[in-house]
């Protein structure tokens, strides 16, 4: 993985630009230069299946075999997360030997370019 340096003031500019405008119909205008740099930055994602609380004692009680219940429906859509922001729901499949997800819901470009 390589770093590439971006100035702060190019990160104000694609955060404004990827903003849905009213004055063009509510889509996002990107230039081309911009989104070039926008391509090739790294994020993270990650599926949420569930959360729960519990007590450090029952914590440290966990041990191999142990079942943890979590807040989540069987079945219930799972929630896929960029850098930490929700950006869709989706189910799991499998891809191959390997889970995957497959989207059924996206969150509105509006809100996703709030939370980025």
């Amino acid at each position: 993985m390589s770093e590439t340096e971006i100035n702060p003031d190019e990160v104000n500019d694609l955060h404004e630009a990827a903003k849905p405008s009213n004055a063009k119909g509510g889509t996002s205008q990107i230039s081309g230069e911009k989104m070039k740099i926008l391509e090739n930055i790294e994020v993270t994602l990650s599926i949420e299946v569930g959360r729960t609380e519990m007590t450090i004692r029952d914590l440290l009680r966990l041990n191999e075999g142990s079942v943890i219940e979590l807040d989540r429906l069987a079945g219930e859509p799972l929630d896929l997360f960029v850098n930490g922001a929700i950006i869709a729901k989706g189910e799991v499949v499998m891809v191959g030997e390997r889970y995957g997800i497959r989207l059924t819901d996206i969150v509105d470009p509006e809100e996703r370019a709030e939370s980025v």
